[in-house]
């Protein structure tokens, strides 16, 4: 069972690429995953990366601050504001905006702790920053949406904050909690927790896809273009943070990875439940977990040799 969930976890890009296109171009072939099912498959993937967490993986966050700040920080200021200007820059619907900007505002993905281990990267302080992320989301990223988006569309901040503490905080408190008091059992399922996260991914991704495909084909190249500028940005600058803040090359890394890599899953989830009006909010978080996925990938062997060289 280890080495199937390894061949998962490394083609889980390609598998996501192939679930979305059954999805985009053959709609009916995903039809069945209900929308109002993503919230339980987020929580399970929230859970999963709970369950592989220890108390421990908190201690670089107290030993070694200032990069774990420096990086919380830069990933709430950068990802944002590269969200809005692209909007703006590209004149999108303010529902197209909505789900673009949510992407931004949201933590970084679980994703990126296995694409950072991938890149040579500090995997302990892409965990670190994905913690501290996940645990200042309920805050930030309800207040910083209402920033961004307060003149354009009314923004639920309660709700908002609701949603990212039943799905993202709660599921991966009981993670921790269960590993901490029964170690030697969670120990046993880590090694089909890839397999159940890849799942849990393919699933969500297919029914969004699948239930907005229409939407999604009607908005043309735009979008696309849209997230995976934001996307590629994002691993720029946050590259460029750890260079300004002379981080060593593994903390660069990190940095880079953790703040290009979004829960798109948790944006699609708030744009369903705190903008349920605007059906098209949902489409950036679905094409953003399709795309960040591939360019992970492809990012993790281009670090991967800047290792070499460094």
């Amino acid at each position: 069972m280890k080495k199937v969930s390894g061949i998962i976890g490394k083609y889980m890009a390609v598998i996501v690429v192939v679930v979305a296109a059954c999805a985009l171009f053959i709609p009916a072939s995903c039809l069945w995953i209900q929308t109002g099912w993503i919230n339980y498959l987020l929580m399970v993937v929230m859970f999963g990366m709970g369950l592989t967490m220890k108390l421990s993986d908190f201690a670089v966050v107290f030993t070694k601050p200032r990069d774990i700040i420096i990086g919380c920080t830069a990933q709430f200021i950068v990802m944002p504001v590269l969200a809005f200007g692209l909007g703006r820059l590209f004149g999108l619907s303010d529902e197209l905006l909505v789900g673009v900007v949510l992407v931004g505002t949201c933590p970084g993905g679980t994703a990126s702790n296995v694409i950072t281990y991938l890149s040579g990267g500090d995997t302990a302080m892409s965990v670190g920053m994905t913690s501290v992320n996940t645990l200042l989301a309920p805050f930030l990223t309800p207040s910083l949406t209402y920033l961004y988006l307060r003149t354009s569309v009314s923004v639920d901040v309660k709700a908002m904050f609701i949603s990212i503490v039943q799905v993202v905080i709660v599921p991966i408190g009981l993670g921790l909690l269960i590993n901490k008091l029964f170690e030697k059992e969670a120990e046993k399922v880590k090694d089909v927790l890839p397999s159940v996260s890849v799942a849990a991914i393919c699933l969500i991704v297919g029914a969004v896809v699948s239930h907005n495909s229409g939407k999604i084909l009607s908005t043309g190249m735009i979008i696309f273009v849209v997230v995976v500028l934001h996307n590629l940005l994002g691993y720029l600058f946050g590259f460029l943070t750890g260079v300004i803040f002379r981080m060593s090359v593994p903390r660069k890394k990190a940095v880079a990875v953790e703040i290009g890599m979004q829960n798109s899953g948790l944006a699609t989830t708030l744009a369903m439940r705190a903008f349920p009006d605007m059906a098209m909010a949902t489409v950036p978080g679905a094409v953003f977990s399709v795309w960040h996925n591939i360019s992970g990938a492809v990012i993790a062997a281009i670090l991967r040799r800047y290792e070499e060289r460094g």
